[in-house]
């Protein structure tokens, strides 16, 4: 098995503040969201599906990829994808954490101690493989952080899978007790992920699910449910205004979706989520077998870095050469918060993008209206930026309709010039 070099995954920064601290008079909502990204790891997985991703960048050998981390899982698909290099980066040092904790992995365990760990989520061997495998490759923070958590991975306890774990899984685990226990709904969720056809998925979930469900979508639409899934006030702001429904409609259109409409055969994100672990056939790309040793062979194009999109664009040394840049949703938290933030970003991306490069992003809304105030200086021109971007609102919708997740409420692709 290949050596280890430190360098190949740039080294966490000491921890600095995830969010700006709450001002006086922030509303109770926002202060709790703010504390929990503050604290916690709050994604033990990313909910963006990295097939629409791929569709939409299309990757190249020669492509730098710029992603914030969340939960890391992307950021491996890209370097399977053919990038030539992947930067991922994120203001909460315990998401890079994550990310470190997989590139270990796979640089020093084999594909099933892997998978014990990232696949089914639960190991009784957690704690050996992480002392005599993983914690020496670790940055310094990343080490503290493992040595408090490594328990995730053990399998005891109410939740007894890494991705009952962080805080959007402390969310999955409690709506799969009040669905199981009290709905009593888990023979037919079990139905549902063993349907052998999409005709047979979609009987159960209509005959025996759909209307059962509302109670689920009323409860993750409380405030609390959407802090403890990474949803801050903003995004809810986002919702209510724009989505006809709000969020309860937002949640149970995702169920008619998911569970309705697209296949679950390979729908890994609600099968973590169901039931605690992926399976060989339903996973992640990085987590299957054929693609361990190539992504093995891949892991010195990835770097990890532990701060904004603006810090890193705008830090000491060379200009990064980014081609292709994947933003997520954090638009949307910057976007009612600090407009200031949001045009110092986009100022940032324009000046380090390479010539038609790509960006693509998510919103919980339909439209991004906290765009349409930002300009930025292009060529020596002050511009608007959504004058200076090339959207491609058709490929968009498109993709955004095969969307396996399916708890955003619309996905953005735009090429700047």
């Amino acid at each position: 098995m290949p050596s280890y070099s430190s360098t190949d995954v740039t080294p966490v920064a000491a921890p600095s503040p995830a969010l700006p601290a709450p001002r006086a008079g922030t509303p109770l909502a926002g202060r709790m969201f703010t504390a929990l990204h503050d604290r916690k790891l709050v994604y033990n997985a990313c909910w963006e599906d990295p097939a629409l991703d791929r569709a939409a960048l299309g990757i190249r050998p020669d492509d730098h990829v710029l992603v914030i981390t969340s939960g890391g899982c992307n950021a491996l698909d890209y370097l399977l994808a053919g990038a030539g290099k992947v930067t991922a980066v994120d203001v909460n040092p315990r998401q890079n954490a994550l990310l470190e904790l997989k590139a270990a992995g796979i640089r020093r365990l084999t594909h099933g101690e892997f998978f014990e760990l990232f696949g089914t989520g639960r190991s009784v061997r957690a704690h050996e493989m992480y002392r005599d495998a993983l914690r020496p490759d670790l940055s310094p923070f990343a080490r503290r952080y493992w040595d408090g958590y490594i328990e995730a991975f053990a399998g005891r306890g109410w939740r007894n899978s890494f991705y009952y774990r962080g805080t959007s899984g402390l969310l999955a685990k409690g709506l799969m007790l009040f669905l199981r226990r009290f709905q009593g709904l888990g023979p037919d969720l079990e139905e549902l992920l063993a349907a052998p056809t999409l005709a047979r998925q979609r009987y159960v979930y209509e005959s025996r699910l759909r209307d059962r469900l509302w109670s689920a979508a009323r409860l993750g639409a409380q405030p609390l449910a959407l802090s403890f899934a990474g949803v801050p006030p903003q995004q809810r702001r986002e919702i209510t205004e724009e989505y006809p429904g709000g969020t309860v409609q937002l949640i149970h259109d995702g169920f008619d979706a998911i569970f309705g409409r697209l296949p679950l055969a390979d729908n890994y994100f609600w099968r973590a989520y169901i039931t605690g672990s992926y399976t060989p056939a339903c996973c992640p790309e990085y987590l299957k077998a054929a693609h361990f040793d190539r992504l093995r062979d891949a892991l010195p194009r990835l770097d990890v870095r532990t701060t904004t999109v603006t810090g890193f664009l705008t830090g000491a040394g060379p200009r990064p050469d980014v081609s292709k840049f994947v933003l997520l949703d954090h638009m949307d938290w910057m976007g009612w918060r600090d407009q200031a933030a949001l045009a110092e970003e986009w100022q940032a991306i324009v000046d380090a993008a390479r010539p038609g490069a790509r960006v693509i992003y998510r919103s919980a809304g339909l439209r991004t209206r906290y765009l349409d105030p930002v300009s930025v200086v292009h060529e020596g021109r002050t511009r608007r930026l959504t004058e200076l971007l090339h959207r491609h609102p058709e490929l968009a919708a498109r993709l955004h309709e095969q969307d396996r997740v399916h708890t955003y409420g619309s996905f953005h692709i735009a090429d700047l010039p």
